[in-house]
């Protein structure tokens, strides 16, 4: 059985079908799925849809793109939710940094903005003792240092779609799973093709981050559950691990730190 600890579920690419793709996940050993919070404009919907599906769940938090739309008492009330599991995903992505700002002021100012977001999801992460699911993106060290300085106060966490980072891998000792999905399919992720034997087998999850970022063989193509089993083959094929003795070690995992 496999947890994809990280499905967009309440995309709309999934609206017309949505019965059909957790059928499929479910025939594909896909035993639950947790629904990140991304916009907090989403996140009914994505409670919604965990009361509707029985062994799905969802994280209550804002993407560090929809800052601006931040609210933390609805983000309270939504986090409170038996179903909710986790805050996130929360971080910081510095991307579109030079073509979204013209100035170097206002690139620091946005940095600045997207911090203190990330920094109040992680205490309320730290107050109702959910795990963090974190989202980096061109963002190494300030993360890593935001992390590391909060890490004592958080009971876990994991850094989805991980970059490959050494850097990042060091928060392997604060507390932080590593979240694997499709990108390790592509003939591209060589860095993570040598950071994963690292990565301590307690330590991994697996996603999807559908609708985005379908492996191989269905790269470019609207990604679903059920594609999970792609990853954990490829795994299995970098680390020398049997297929099924990996599904029971990510699933434990994700049970272990979600509890669910």
């Amino acid at each position: 059985m496999i947890v994809d600890t990280h499905c967009h579920l309440d995309d709309e690419r999934f609206d017309d079908d949505l019965d059909d793709v957790i059928l499929r996940a479910k025939e594909a050993g896909v035993e639950k799925i947790i629904i990140p919070g991304a916009d907090m404009k989403d996140l009914k919907k994505a409670r919604d849809i965990c009361y509707k599906y029985e062994n799905i769940y969802f994280a209550a938090g804002v993407h560090p793109y929809h800052h601006d739309n931040f609210d933390i008492d609805f983000l309270k009330e939504m986090a409170e939710d038996k179903k909710c599991v986790a805050i996130g995903e929360c971080g910081l992505d510095y991307y579109h940094l030079k073509e979204d700002f013209e100035t170097q002021d206002e690139r620091d100012l946005e940095k600045q903005k997207q911090k203190k977001v990330f920094l109040a999801q992680i205490d309320l992460a730290s107050e109702l003792k959910k795990p963090l699911i974190v989202h980096i993106r061109d963002a190494n060290q300030d993360s890593f240092d935001i992390l590391k300085e909060n890490s004592h106060k958080l009971v876990g966490g994991v850094l989805h779609c991980f970059n490959s980072s050494e850097l990042l891998l060091g928060l392997k000792d604060h507390g932080f799973h590593f979240g694997i999905g499709g990108v390790l399919t592509f003939k591209n992720a060589k860095a993570l093709v040598e950071i994963l034997p690292k990565i301590p087998l307690e330590k991994l999850l697996v996603e999807t981050d559908a609708p985005y970022l379908a492996p191989v063989p269905n790269r470019g193509k609207r990604n679903e559950p059920s594609y999970t089993r792609f990853v954990v083959e490829k795994m299995s094929e970098i680390l020398n691990i049997e297929r099924k003795r990996l599904e029971e070690i990510t699933t434990f995992n994700a049970k272990s730190l979600f509890l669910i």
